[in-house]
């Protein structure tokens, strides 16, 4: 069957279930439906009525970054992560306005930067940026 993509934001259970089945720790409920329904951008991608990968963007206008780009295991290396990443990034440059100037970011899973190298992202430091930095915060 062939895969389909739409920018249909998922049911709270579709989305901790992709993420789960790439063995992500998922965020409390709360958390997770708010971030996917203020999701900038989202894709979805199922085979048949399975969803099978997803991608979102957070941002603001200048600023974005792409997010929870989850493929099921069974489905890696069939170009749909790819397929993904592009879409998102042609979406947010068709949606900018003339002049504008975007900046796309992501923090790529551990062994995942060539990846995001070969869809055109540039791994930080280089020459114009120094290293990304994160800080993780827990509320018990």
């Amino acid at each position: 069957m062939a895969i389909t993509y739409s920018q249909q934001i998922p049911d709270l259970q579709t989305y901790y279930d992709l993420r789960k089945s790439v063995e992500w720790n998922n965020f409390c409920p709360e958390q997770s439906e708010k971030a996917i329904n203020n999701s900038v951008y989202f894709i979805l991608a199922k085979d048949g009525d399975l969803p099978v990968a997803m991608g979102r963007v957070v941002g603001d206008g200048m600023y974005f970054t792409i997010v929870d780009v989850v493929v099921r295991p069974e489905y890696q290396g069939q170009k749909i992560g790819s397929t993904i990443v592009n879409r998102l990034v042609e979406i947010i440059q068709a949606e900018a306005p003339k002049g504008a100037r975007l900046s796309i970011q992501l923090i790529a899973a551990q062994g995942k930067e060539q990846f995001y190298v070969k869809q055109g992202f540039k791994i930080l430091p280089h020459e114009n940026c120094g290293p990304a930095l994160r800080k993780v915060i827990y509320t018990w």
